[in-house]
């Protein structure tokens, strides 16, 4: 594969995996806000699939890399403590008590829908250095396949970003917007890893273990407390339990997809 089709590949599969985040929205958009039961059980579901995500794809996708880097199960915890310590200082800072927060706060995004942003945001980096990196080995079908697993991943990511910003207020083109925009650092991160793998592999292990890390401690700080709040304990565990499952399942599906 010459240079030019890399780059080619690379950023066209980048860009559609950004923007298969934004349909994550669309069966968002039937999800009435009148209630805070139905924003609880939003947020336990977004949860569950934040949690099956960070656990049963970033970390366990960066601890199968131990055939080539036999320390990066130990990395990956070092990203997962990095990542939750990052997200406490993000807490801090974004709290509302400062002028860039409420600068932000003011356009309608509540707290835990700003946290929410960071931390899908930060947990598309290591997916677009993953695509780069498919590509880099030269085999078309694996860079392909690879693009095409991340892709189909997204649409319940974006479902996991706009359930609890619909249950915010706010409309479904915005929740849209929200979604793709969390996916950018994909099709921009591609390309320079491709060009770059010998220099980004190294870096997936921690940079896997830092979003899930961000992401599980978001879910434990705002999702959850906010669900058993407004909604109780049973209908947390269900929604915690149906968002994990169904992460999970499409997990479970996509590897089986062959490489």
């Amino acid at each position: 594969m010459s240079h030019l089709q890399l780059i080619f590949w690379t950023a066209f599969t980048g860009i559609i995996s950004a923007l298969a985040t934004g349909l994550g929205a669309i069966p968002v958009h039937f999800v009435k806000n009148n209630s805070k039961v139905v924003q609880a059980f939003a947020s336990a579901i977004a949860a569950g699939m934040m949690i099956s995500a960070s656990v049963f794809s970033l970390a366990q996708e960066g601890i199968a890399l131990k055939d080539k880097m036999p320390i990066a199960p130990y990395i990956v915890i070092l990203g997962l403590l990095l990542g939750a310590a990052f997200f406490r200082w993000t807490e801090k800072n974004f709290s509302g008590d400062n002028l860039v927060s409420k600068a932000i706060l003011a356009r309608g995004l509540t707290k835990r829908g700003l946290l929410i942003f960071v931390a899908m945001f930060i947990h598309s980096i290591p997916e677009g250095i993953a695509i780069g990196v498919a590509f880099a080995t030269e085999n078309f079908e694996f860079g392909l396949i690879m693009a095409i697993a991340i892709t189909v991943h997204n649409i319940p990511e974006g479902i996991a970003i706009s359930l609890p910003l619909k249950a915010d207020g706010l409309s479904t083109r915005k929740c849209a917007y929200a979604s793709i925009i969390t996916s950018l650092p994909q099709p921009i991160m591609a390309v320079p890893s491709a060009l770059l793998a010998w220099f980004f592999e190294p870096l997936l292990p921690i940079g896997l273990g830092f979003a899930g890390g961000a992401m599980i401690y978001l879910t434990v700080s705002e999702l959850i407390p906010e669900s058993l709040e407004n909604g109780g304990k049973s209908l947390t565990a269900w929604g915690v339990m149906l968002g994990l499952s169904g992460m999970l399942l499409i997990t479970t599906l996509l590897d089986l997809m062959p490489h």
